[in-house]
């Protein structure tokens, strides 16, 4: 892949890469958020999205403040131009933090957002098993969910 702005993903190359150069890729540039840093990222009014599926959320529990989006449908939810943009998502400008269960995938979805124009969008490192292995607050509910 060539290197583009803030691990944003490139069709100009389209060769073979294996998941590791590819994670690399979208991760480079990136400033990553860590878990102890989550709540300071909801206070300040950032976004922090959760698209593990309800199969893996259900027994291990939810992130306080975190809003539930299946990452089938995270950019039409997510993208202002959207026809099925959910009710107050965040703008370009915003901070969105993509979390799924140990910080792969949201890398990933996160380099999409970036293409999508969501310059600040990121992902937590480790993921949701970081945030739980670090004993921080969960709830047996999502706060929101956005189908």
């Amino acid at each position: 892949m060539t290197e583009g702005a803030a691990g944003r993903r490139r069709a100009d190359d389209p060769g073979r890469h294996g998941i590791d150069e590819i994670l690399s890729d979208a991760r480079r540039g990136v400033q990553r958020v860590e878990a102890e840093d989550l709540g300071t990222v909801l206070a300040q009014g950032g976004h922090v999205v959760d698209i593990r599926p309800a199969s893996t959320r259900e027994p291990e529990g939810h992130l306080p403040g975190a809003t539930v989006i299946e990452r089938l449908v995270l950019e039409w939810r997510l993208d202002p131009g959207s026809d099925h943009r959910m009710d107050g998502g965040p703008d370009h400008d915003d901070l969105v933090v993509v979390v799924c269960d140990e910080g792969y995938y949201s890398s990933l979805a996160a380099r999409d957002l970036r293409d999508l124009g969501f310059h600040r969008a990121t992902d937590l490192v480790g993921g949701f098993r970081a945030y739980a292995d670090a004993g921080l607050p969960t709830t047996a509910r999502p706060s929101r969910q956005v189908r």
